[in-house]
């Protein structure tokens, strides 16, 4: 598997954490009576709940542009010593990402996101080289 596969496999495992980890403080903040039901009146999550659904969103978001980048990459064989390492920024930029939106770090967040999203794109641009 390349290292491009390999980060993105890992992204794909970091998200489901996030997942878990949202889930947990959503449930804790609307109850497990509320969770189970259909949720047919909306009901707006705040604080560390709210910071960690809106950055599972995010990911979401930035996965299909990183995908994309790995998908064109491998497709391509342009893995390069390049676009490993973008890959590899790519995923720890997402990963500080999710302490930096829980915790409100600014402009930290703004700036991992930045890392991340650049590096994806440096993957983009490398393979069309």
């Amino acid at each position: 598997m390349t290292a491009e596969l390999t980060a993105l496999a890992l992204a794909a495992l970091l998200q489901a954490v996030q997942f878990i980890l949202y889930s947990i403080t959503a449930q804790r903040q609307v109850g497990s009576k509320y969770a189970a039901s259909p949720r047919d009146e909306p009901r707006q999550l705040t604080g560390t709940a709210g910071r960690l659904q809106r950055a599972l969103d995010n990911h979401f978001e930035g996965l299909i542009l990183f995908t994309v980048a790995v998908v064109v990459v491998t497709l391509s064989d342009g893995s390069t010593a390049v676009t490993q390492m973008a890959a590899w920024v790519y995923l720890a930029a997402r990963i500080l990402y999710v302490p930096a939106y829980a915790f409100g770090w600014t402009p930290g967040r703004s700036l991992i996101w930045i890392v991340g999203f650049l590096a994806t794109l440096v993957m983009l641009v490398v393979a069309l080289l």
